[in-house]
């Protein structure tokens, strides 16, 4: 039988504070547990990454060998992880830049439902800021702005944001659409029979 975990992903630092509720395979890789908390928060996956246990880190380790960058996030998987650290907190942090530090709790471990497709999302809060916006900071001076009609910048971050932005919409059919194709591309391939010879 499968095993799912169920995590609580949250983004420090921010109000209103978006959250997602999850369940993943514990067998996922890091890079695509990365996929699947882009999907979910609404990044756009164009920044580097890092999950973070202890002094250790897992992400995109630097091709060339110049400086002693994160382990490969490709080489770990979410049970090896929390048998190798027996955590239950995980640390990503995504744009190193703008800083953006998440909070994963793993809440428990169960059997995968059968006919469920997984990644699954149970519960989603709260918008996740616009990419770029410069971190928490940044996000708090976007929203004021945005607020106050009279406020300097506030036709330049309406420009910038497209005019709609709603900080408490987690926008979930869009997570919902994203963990779809996920668990479509991730869905293990029968194997064809082996040709007699």
């Amino acid at each position: 039988m499968t095993l799912i975990a169920r995590l609580r992903i949250i983004l420090n630092d921010v109000e209103p504070m978006p959250m997602r509720h999850i369940e993943v395979p514990l067998k996922i890789r890091l890079d695509r547990l990365h996929e699947v908390i882009q999907a979910a928060m609404g990044w756009t996956d164009t920044h580097l990454y890092e999950f973070r246990v202890g002094d250790a880190g897992w992400g995109l380790p630097d091709p060339e060998g110049f400086y002693d960058g994160p382990l490969d996030a490709k080489k770990m998987t979410l049970e090896k992880l929390l048998n190798r650290t027996a955590t239950r907190t995980i640390q990503y942090v995504y744009d190193f830049g703008d800083d953006w530090d998440h909070s994963i709790r793993i809440e428990r471990v169960n059997d995968a439902t059968p006919g469920v497709s997984y990644p699954r999302l149970l519960k989603a809060t709260g918008a996740c800021p616009p990419e770029d916006v410069g971190g928490a900071w940044g996000y708090e001076e976007f929203l004021e702005a945005l607020a106050d009609p009279d406020h300097e910048q506030h036709e330049d971050m309406v420009r910038w944001s497209g005019g709609d932005f709603d900080p408490e919409d987690a926008e979930t059919d869009s997570i919902v659409e994203s963990f779809d194709r996920f668990a479509k591309k991730w869905a293990p391939r029968p194997r064809k029979p082996k040709a007699e010879t």
